[in-house]
């Protein structure tokens, strides 16, 4: 009996690691992840990360959120080619990248989702502008920025130049 629950613990827990390290065949959406979880889900799969730089009254920002990252060409590429993150260039979060906190301390909340102060990620980023495509290499250095409103194919035809294997 006790050989038994070892072994059947055995192949739950082979069968669970599996899982969790297996990406799925198909995606409907893009997994974004928190930019504070990026250096931890490196340790387990190097990638390179796209990161999504925009603002809640950005009207391009929000075409690229309706149309470039809805396209199943899209998807499929950023899902299964990097790690992607959401990265609200004006937010009140405070976030640790690379060792050291970033913040925004002239954050304004009674401004709401309208203009407010650049958080201080932003300018280490060294965004100019809205939306911005931020690629970090696998030790999280900026390999490359876009900045403006991308198609699907604009955005897939810069993206392919940095899928690594």
């Amino acid at each position: 009996m006790r050989s038994f629950s070892i072994l059947s613990f055995l192949i739950l827990s082979l069968f669970s690691c599996k899982q969790a390290v297996n990406e799925p065949d198909a995606y409907t959406e893009i997994p974004w992840v928190s930019i504070d979880n990026v250096e931890g889900l490196m340790k387990k799969k190097s990638k390179n990360v796209i990161v999504d730089v925009y603002t809640p009254w950005c009207g391009p920002c929000k075409l690229m959120d309706k149309r470039t990252f809805t396209d199943q060409s899209t998807i499929d590429l950023i899902s299964k080619n990097f790690y992607p993150v959401k990265f609200n260039a004006e937010g009140p979060e405070p976030i640790t990248f690379k060792g050291k906190e970033y913040t925004n301390p002239k954050y304004d909340s009674a401004k709401g989702n309208r203009r407010n102060y650049p958080h201080q990620l932003s300018a280490f980023f060294q965004v100019r502008g809205y939306p911005s495509i931020v690629i970090l290499d696998k030790d999280l250095n900026i390999i490359h920025k876009v900045s403006g409103y991308k198609s699907p194919e604009q955005l897939n035809e810069i993206l392919g130049e940095f899928i690594t294997s």
